[in-house]
């Protein structure tokens, strides 16, 4: 009778140190905000951006794509995303800190896939193929 007592806490006391675990994997969701706050000061340590009007502006740009990135987009929008990111980062950079941010040393060089390939517009059935791209949509947005 003591041993099935004892092999019984020994697996109460087991699963409860396993779920326990379980949830302390889990990530909290940053907001839009902290991860355009986040994005922007990596961009500035890693480039040594110091002008406070540029990373303003850098960090709008990042929000407005966070924004956008907790809309659920399909694959295709989210590199339609990616894509409208690095044009609008190459704009606000000067060549030589763009350069530097595709060809980062820690990690894989930034170049999206298929950057040198000419992308045809493919549409899904049902969806209207006169609707305007995503990225059609930004820059709608952006226009005074």
């Amino acid at each position: 009778m003591k041993r099935f007592f004892l092999s019984f806490v020994f697996g109460v006391l087991l699963t409860g140190l396993i779920s326990s675990q379980e949830s302390a994997n889990v990530r909290p969701q940053r907001t839009p905000e902290e991860e355009a706050t986040k994005q922007t000061v990596r961009l500035a340590r890693e480039l040594g951006i110091r002008d406070s009007v540029r990373l303003d502006t850098i960090y709008r740009m990042h929000l407005k794509y966070a924004l956008l990135r907790q809309k659920g987009l399909t694959r295709a929008e989210n590199m339609e995303r990616m894509q409208s990111i690095y044009d609008e980062l190459k704009k606000l950079l000067t060549p030589d800190e763009f350069e530097r941010f595709m060809n980062h040393p820690a990690e894989q060089p930034r170049r999206p896939r298929g950057a040198n390939v000419v992308q045809q517009k493919a549409t899904p059935s049902g969806e209207d193929p006169n609707k305007p791209t995503l990225r059609e949509e930004l820059r709608q947005a952006d226009q005074p």
